[in-house]
């Protein structure tokens, strides 16, 4: 009885043991479901979807992938405001940052007469202290350093752009070069057209051939020393010897009062420099309707002195009234000298001397020359300027020639250096030079020649013919056309090789020659050799097949004494048909070379920066605490970049 007892009582403390554990465990489900269930909920409506919930417990773990620090604190914020923070269990990732982007590297060289400053970004393998001297090296002028450094591996190109322009700039004494990874842009001054081209040819031939180089090279106006202008009307028509104008609307009136006079053709007006007075446009126009009013003669104006020659044979009232009325309103500061020629009886011989140049180069000097000294003199003069061995003296020696004879046949000697071939005769009432010249600025130069050395109230006529090939500038062909002549020349016979080979076969021998002859006409240009193979075989055989061929093509161009530094070869593999693949005539079109112009990219303006104004104002020491900042400002520009 008593054991019956004890088994109910134990049986009991079982059986409530029981369920007050499962009490106890509905109770612990209960809390893991709602708190799950909460925290997922509000993690959905903030729009944290990428963040798992697991409620172990009390314990609410988080996991998943946060996009990034601040995504992943958030959510943490956002279940702790659903349950106990302490209970939030953080187990999530963030995403990898990629990896910090390296800064644009670049540097920005302004050189004048004032110094050198450099300013940039350079990676620390650039050796800075070298790149410094190496400026310094130039000239004795101060180099102002303000260039930044950073820790990141050099981009490809850089070292050879900063050495083409390290280069390039001890040839440029006025200029700004921007140097980025694989570009150089170039702006410089030259000293005139001439040294621009000669700038820009050296440039082109000196740069890299992977290199894009972007020029502005600039020639400021010339300066005309006298400021010069020559119009002349005779049987002939109405032209221009020489003409200045300091200004484009300077030269448009001029040109305007010349087509008004009788000017046909384009007209030449060379805008420069150095013109006497602000009225110079005015006085030019009155003299042009003048020399219009009387019909034919010439005008001639050095600096403020203006010589008017009417025709021979001009009725002397209608030469007082024009001329007189051209002095009274010629603006202050020009002098009129007007010259009416007497005419000479149709039986006398007047005194002459005649030099004359063949276009071999020969020189022959005849007539009459005053005083044995002088004979010698012109002799000597003439050897010195055309050669010892290419002068004839057959003048002859006489008195009574006029006082300024000696000068004028000088002078005339002197001119016929500007042209190709022609003559000057010179007699005492004028001086007349005739003939051809490759410089289209030939008669200028003459008219500014013949002013200076004669005076104002002197009388010639300038007869120069320009001929484009005699010109050694405009006589070569055009990169465009050396393009196009070599096109012809592989059109009308293909550069083949041997099959599988990038050995040149012997039948195309003969088109590399050709093309070698177009190319050493062609002087400096750039130019990529292309190579081109069809689509059979891989890929990677085919582009490695076309490289190999262009730079056969290139060797080839080498032995024939072709410079070809400024050139390039590139394989393009099969990437660039012209023909259809599927045949044998488009496969045959498609393996070829060819020849294509590499062209500079143009260059954008820029805004001026801090760096350019103090350079231009020559205060290139120690800065400011002003610049010092802005330096420090377009550091970190770059730095963001």
């Amino acid at each position: 009885m008593r054991l019956t007892y004890y088994s109910l009582v134990i049986s009991a403390f079982v059986a409530a043991a029981a369920v007050s554990l499962f009490a106890a465990n509905s109770s612990v489900q209960l809390i893991e479901d709602s708190s799950e269930i909460g925290v997922r909920d509000a993690l959905d409506t903030n729009e944290l979807v990428w963040a798992e919930v697991e409620a172990d417990g009390l314990r609410v773990t988080l996991a998943g992938t946060a996009p990034n620090e601040a995504l992943r604190f958030r959510a943490l914020s956002v279940a702790g405001s659903v349950v106990d923070a302490a209970r939030v269990i953080d187990e999530m990732e963030v995403e990898a940052v990629a990896a910090i982007a390296p800064p644009r590297f670049s540097v920005e060289v302004l050189r004048n007469t004032a110094g050198l400053s450099i300013i940039g970004l350079i990676p620390v393998s650039t050796d800075r202290a070298e790149l410094i001297d190496g400026f310094a090296q130039m000239s004795a002028l101060p180099v102002t350093d303000l260039l930044e450094t950073a820790d990141y591996p050099a981009p490809s190109g850089w070292e050879d752009a900063l050495a083409f322009a390290t280069r390039a700039m001890k040839e440029l004494p006025r200029a700004k070069v921007s140097v980025d990874a694989g570009r150089v842009e170039i702006t410089a001054i030259a000293d005139s057209a001439e040294a621009k081209a000669e700038m820009e040819a050296d440039l082109i031939r000196s740069a890299p051939p992977a290199l894009r180089l972007s020029m502005n090279i600039t020639a400021p106006r010339p300066v005309i020393t006298p400021f010069t202008l020559r119009f002349v009307k005779d049987e002939n028509g109405s032209r221009f010897d020489a003409c200045s104008a300091d200004t484009e609307d300077s030269q448009r009136r001029i040109l305007t009062a010349a087509f008004e006079a009788g000017l046909t053709g384009p007209g030449r007006c060379t805008i420069g420099m150095g013109v006497p007075s602000k009225n110079w446009t005015e006085a030019v126009e009155a003299a042009i309707a003048a020399l219009a009013e009387l019909g034919a003669g010439s005008v001639t104006f050095s600096n403020a002195d203006i010589t008017l020659v009417a025709a021979e044979g001009t009725e002397q009232r209608l030469f007082d009234r024009v001329t007189g009325e051209l002095e009274s309103g010629l603006p202050e500061v020009f002098a009129l000298y007007p010259v009416l020629p007497e005419t000479p009886e149709p039986s006398a011989g007047p005194p002459e001397f005649v030099a004359t140049l063949s276009p071999e180069g020969q020189i022959q000097l005849r007539g009459r020359i005053a005083g044995e000294n002088m004979r010698d003199v012109a002799d000597s003069f003439a050897r010195a300027k055309f050669g010892s061995d290419n002068v004839y003296m057959a003048a002859r020696v006489v008195t009574d020639l006029p006082q300024d004879w000696p000068a004028r046949v000088l002078t005339g000697i002197e001119a016929l250096g500007f042209l190709n071939n022609g003559a000057v005769t010179v007699t005492p009432e004028t001086m007349t030079l005739t003939g051809n010249s490759g410089n289209p600025n030939a008669s200028a130069a003459i008219a500014q020649l013949m002013a200076a050395k004669l005076g104002e109230e002197a009388n010639f006529e300038i007869d120069v013919v320009y001929i484009e090939e005699l010109d050694p500038v405009a006589a070569l062909p055009s990169p465009e056309e050396c393009e196009a002549d070599i096109a012809a020349i592989i059109s009308a016979a293909k550069i083949v090789f041997e099959p599988g080979s990038a050995t040149i076969d012997a039948s195309a021998l003969s088109t590399m020659d050709n093309i070698a002859e177009v190319l050493r006409a062609c002087g400096d240009i750039r130019l990529e050799v292309q190579g081109h193979t069809d689509s059979q075989g891989r890929e990677e055989m085919n582009l490695s097949l076309s490289q190999a061929r262009a730079e056969s093509v290139l060797n080839e161009l080498r032995a024939r004494r072709v410079l070809t530094g400024s050139f390039d070869a590139k394989g393009y593999g099969e990437t660039a048909p012209i023909a259809d693949n599927d045949s044998e005539a488009g496969r045959e079109a498609n393996r070829r070379i060819e020849f294509r112009l590499i062209r500079p990219e143009p260059s954008e303006p820029e805004r001026e920066t801090t760096l350019e104004s103090v350079a231009e104002s020559g205060d290139t020491g120690a800065q400011d605490s002003s610049s010092a900042e802005t330096a420090e400002e377009e550091g970190n520009r770059n730095e963001q970049d």
